[in-house]
């Protein structure tokens, strides 16, 4: 298991991390035996909170995985929180530059050599009124068509108790409900062998955050809306998919 091979700073990380989501969460968890045990592995994750990585670390953590998100770079200026951040294997992206190029490389460099890249597809959390999942970026998808690793969903919801982006509130006490839940990997057969161009980079990310938004109503319940900033195209994948 990695967390036998974990070295200072990610030990260091667990014995922070976890009291500390202990101390504030109840948890609902389900569906780890689909994060597989070994190899490389695309995690997809919707986003409603800045309190949400800490808790599907958690998670992914207790299943036996080391998680390596791509994470915002703007963290990793942060002093302390930034080497740490490096220490333990996390991955930069510097959106909407040729960095992001670069983030996407470590991220295939990565899975080739087995290891748990923690993607949140919509890039940021979600604006959706309600906090449904959006459209989502390209990166997953780019990034499966290059490794062929398992696209495996987990879906979320609670962390916005916490921390809610909406109005900027944090609330810690009393503890909140943590549901997380993974599903089964993607099948994602219809693609395989495609040419990365726009149109199939946008039917496998819609493919992948319609699934991701049909998890969070069984977690949360309602009717889920169409994805937010849903394109025609989107529109069509949805009907294709449902």
């Amino acid at each position: 298991m990695a967390r036998r091979r974990l070295g200072f700073w990610r030990r260091f990380a667990v014995m922070t991390v976890k009291p500390l989501i202990g101390a504030l969460t109840r948890r609902t968890w389900k569906g780890m035996e689909h994060i597989p045990a070994e190899g490389g592995v695309i995690i997809v994750v919707n986003h409603i909170s800045h309190a949400d990585p800490l808790a599907v670390a958690h998670y992914i953590y207790d299943a036996g995985r080391w998680p390596s998100f791509l994470a915002k770079s703007s963290l990793f200026e942060v002093p302390v929180l930034g080497y740490l951040l490096k220490a333990v294997h996390q991955i930069p992206v510097r959106r909407g530059t040729t960095d992001a190029v670069k983030a996407l490389e470590a991220a295939r460099v990565g899975v080739k050599g087995g290891e748990c890249v923690v993607i949140y597809p919509e890039g940021t959390t979600s604006r959706e009124p309600d906090l449904w999942p959006m459209r989502g970026k390209t990166g997953a998808a780019r990034l499966w068509l290059d490794t062929g690793a398992p696209v495996v969903p987990i879906a979320m919801w609670g962390p916005e108790r916490i921390y809610d982006p909406r109005t900027k509130k944090i609330d810690v006490f009393p503890r909140k409900m943590m549901q997380i839940t993974t599903g089964p990997a993607l099948d994602l057969s219809a693609w395989a062998g495609a040419q990365p161009t726009a149109q199939i980079l946008g039917e496998i990310t819609d493919h992948v955050m319609l699934h991701l938004r049909d998890m969070v109503a069984e977690l949360r319940g309602g009717t889920p809306p169409p994805l937010y900033g849903t394109t025609k195209r989107a529109s069509q994948s949805e009907e294709h998919t449902a």
